[in-house]
């Protein structure tokens, strides 16, 4: 990889996402686009962003295909977050991806276990 592709952020509405996640990216026909849900307040949809934004380039980086990353999540809806799983091929990416967004946390002053899992306005 050269150069950075170029890329689309929005923030949608949960329903709106493809699957139930909080984040999301794929190939669009000009760019790479990322959705991440709209969340209780922007620092949440911040810290995901940089995840999913983390996640993306070391995958690009490593080889590991978007169509891949997709035929797993879509095939495991059962999972709440199926990059956890060892089986997914982006596991590895994700999880420090994870360790990113942690960071993120501690920096912004909020706690690990008052925001994930507890990031949508519900």
């Amino acid at each position: 990889m050269k150069h950075l592709s170029s890329i689309y952020y929005e923030t949608i509405k949960h329903k709106d996402q493809r699957y139930d996640t909080l984040g999301d990216y794929f190939k669009g026909d000009y760019c790479t686009e990322f959705y991440v849900s709209q969340c209780k307040n922007a620092d949440y949809e911040f810290m995901i962003l940089i995840h999913e934004l983390t996640e993306w380039y070391l995958c690009q980086k490593r080889g590991i295909k978007n169509k891949d990353i997709d035929k797993f999540d879509m095939t495991h809806l059962e999972l709440e977050d199926p990059g956890r799983s060892k089986e997914a091929p982006y596991h590895k990416e994700h999880m420090f991806a994870e360790r990113i967004e942690k960071l993120i946390c501690k920096e912004l002053g909020i706690k690990w276990d008052n925001y994930y899992g507890k990031e949508l306005n519900k």
